[in-house]
């Protein structure tokens, strides 16, 4: 994966940004003016910039200037605004942006952007294809009749194991227990991509983040080669 640089002075922004570009297995720098984003970019040396254009300091468009006239722009930058204008986009451009993101951004076209900009010769294999989806069967076969199995799968990272759901118990955590492994199925299945996960589960990618978040999902688990 690539090393992307965030410049935004909103801690909010910057840390959403964080969040998800490290869920679909990028390494990520933060920035909150153009002092830091110039010490950033000589330390980490980004694949890809995602650069404010409102800053306190210098703004977006200076700072990509600046790049471009010293010859250090060698890296593809994509402009973020929430108060753009057709010029500012255009200005941006001639100097070297390769796309401009309006706040506020959405995911598609967030990963959409990014996707585009980190061109890569070896292509992306398509998700999920002649994966079965885990279907929860609906007899009990376990020993014990309390408890509700989950057949093992083979997937790329092995066979899975045979999991069990103690269903003596108020159905929110059952129904909870179940998700969790659930989740975890297909992250490891799909190698930690909350992207193809969402895509094999039908969820809105951020209504999916947030399911995780909720039950206690370990997102590194899936992109360290399997579960447990």
């Amino acid at each position: 994966m690539a090393t992307i640089l965030v410049v935004d002075d909103e801690l909010g922004i910057r840390a959403l940004l964080s969040e998800i570009l490290t869920d679909e297995g990028h390494s990520v720098e933060l920035a909150e003016n153009a002092a830091q984003a110039r010490a950033s970019r000589e330390r980490a040396r980004p694949d890809l910039v995602l650069l404010d254009i409102w800053m306190p300091d210098v703004d977006g468009v200076t700072l990509l200037k600046e790049w471009n006239a010293c010859a250090m722009l060698n890296m593809p930058v994509i402009m973020m605004s929430g108060h753009g204008t057709i010029d500012t986009a255009v200005e941006a451009t001639k100097n070297g942006a390769i796309a401009f993101l309006e706040k506020p951004i959405t995911l598609q076209k967030l990963l959409r952007a990014v996707e585009q900009g980190l061109v890569k010769p070896a292509p992306r294999a398509a998700a999920g294809a002649g994966t079965p989806r885990g279907e929860l069967g609906h007899s009990l076969t376990a020993a014990d009749h309390n408890a509700m199995p989950l057949p093992g799968a083979t997937t790329a990272h092995g066979p899975q194991p045979e999991q069990s759901f103690d269903l003596d118990r108020p159905l929110r955590e059952a129904r909870d227990a179940f998700e969790k492994s659930y989740f975890e199925f297909h992250l490891s299945q799909e190698s930690g991509s909350m992207t193809r996960v969402a895509e094999k589960t039908g969820l809105e990618r951020t209504h999916l983040y947030r399911k995780l978040k909720q039950l206690g999902v370990d997102l590194t688990r899936g992109k360290r080669g399997g579960l447990p």
